[in-house]
């Protein structure tokens, strides 16, 4: 099937001197010898939503390359500009994940920013996305980003909007950074900017964030009995490699096991067909160690480290895997039952879950008269409950069915 001239005419606009020699060839190509993929590849501009961009990696305006992720980020700033007009210096957060271009996309973004006066603090090297919302508040950040395509296929990458309560955007400044980017052509995009507004992040952040997790903890002394406990964690190529250990040592739990392979942060995550905890296959050389030292728990978490999947043994000593139903009901159980042991639950406490997790912890929750607040899907809609009462009411817990 031949492409319309329109394709035609939009692609050939990809052969002039504004893009990368590598780019060129390669539409070119597409041109000359791949009509149905140009077709794909042109068909329409990757549509940049209420959770960012999401696409297959490729040159061409239906995916993921630094010219889309160029112009979802000179939206963004000229958002940010009509947006925090009364501060002297706009600054955002970014943070990226293991997959394959994660690297260049953000130091894509951190050039842009820079070029559009925004300080930058720029992360060295991959992070969780929960660290990213951290580091945005830490730092008064108005945004963030982050470069992840979450569980998706190694095909895929994607770029994340964050406001400055750390959160992912939500109405009305998603839609209003939609229409910013959806006017905004390749040649208006500002690149390389001044390094000096580009602050380079790392250890220091892990430190804090890290001491953050651990002052959370509500039962020190049963870690302390059970510091011994046999936990087989694996990152499953991604950006928990670092940072679930760290925090898993800090908190005082001694014997964490790995998986070496799957240590290696990689964009192809080669020991798995899918790296998304939810699929039970990603977990199985998990399991497998955890035959091999016995242990007593498995964790894994998905490439941004945001999601975690579980396995325990059963009555009869054989390895099951939790669903995030039962994960987040036994998260919620816990959280309540112990602040109520510890004279926590003042009356003004309340959990979050959203409208596809199971009513369990509604029931829990109203069994201890806690509030819970059912919410759209998305941990987006989560956050805005937590934003609407920071400084009113106090966020005990909750979550959502997808492993969140």
């Amino acid at each position: 099937m031949n492409p319309s001239e329109d394709i035609l005419a939009k692609a050939r606009q990809w052969l002039s001197g504004s893009f990368d020699e590598a780019t060129r060839v390669q539409v070119k190509d597409l041109i000359d010898h791949h009509p149905d993929e140009l077709t794909e590849c042109f068909y329409r501009n990757l549509e940049f939503g209420t959770g960012g961009l999401r696409g297959i990696m490729g040159a061409g305006t239906n995916r993921m390359n630094v010219y889309t992720v160029g112009m979802a980020t000179q939206g963004l700033c000229n958002y940010l500009k009509k947006s925090f007009t009364a501060l002297p210096e706009i600054s955002v957060a970014i943070a990226h994940d293991s997959r394959n271009n994660s690297r260049l996309f953000a130091e894509t973004a951190a050039g842009i920013f820079a070029a559009n006066g925004v300080r930058v603090y720029l992360f060295e090297s991959l992070r969780p996305t929960p660290e990213l919302s951290f580091a945005v508040r830490h730092f008064g950040c108005q945004s963030g980003v982050v470069i992840t395509a979450s569980h998706n296929p190694k095909e895929y990458n994607g770029y994340k909007a964050y406001w400055d309560d750390g959160a992912q955007v939500i109405p009305p400044h998603d839609k209003a950074i939609i229409e910013e980017v959806n006017k905004t052509a390749i040649e208006a995009v500002k690149f390389n900017g001044p390094k000096a507004l580009i602050t380079t992040i790392g250890k220091e952040m892990d430190e804090i964030y890290t001491d953050m997790i651990v002052k959370l903890t509500l039962s020190p002394e049963v870690i302390q009995r059970h510091r011994d406990l046999k936990i087989v964690y694996t990152p499953i190529h991604g950006t928990g490699v670092d940072l679930v250990p760290l925090a898993l040592k800090k908190k005082g739990f001694t014997n964490v096991y790995h998986i070496a392979e799957q240590d290696i942060p990689d964009g192809n995550f080669p020991t798995v067909k899918s790296p998304n905890p939810e699929e039970p296959a990603a977990l199985d050389l998990a399991v497998q160690k955890a035959k091999t030292v016995d242990a007593d728990i498995v964790m894994g978490t998905d490439p941004d480290a945001d999601r975690a999947g579980l396995a325990v043994k059963d009555q009869k000593g054989e390895w099951i895997l939790l669903n995030g139903n039962q994960a987040a009901a036994l998260l919620v159980y816990y959280l309540i039952r112990r602040w109520k042991e510890l004279g926590k639950l003042k009356g003004k406490e309340y959990i979050v879950k959203t409208i596809v997790t199971t009513d369990l912890l509604a029931e829990i929750a109203s069994a201890h008269k806690v509030p819970c607040y059912d919410v759209l899907t998305g941990f987006k809609w989560i956050a805005d409950i937590l934003r609407k009462n920071e400084g009113k009411a106090t966020f005990i817990g909750g979550g959502e069915e997808s492993y969140g």
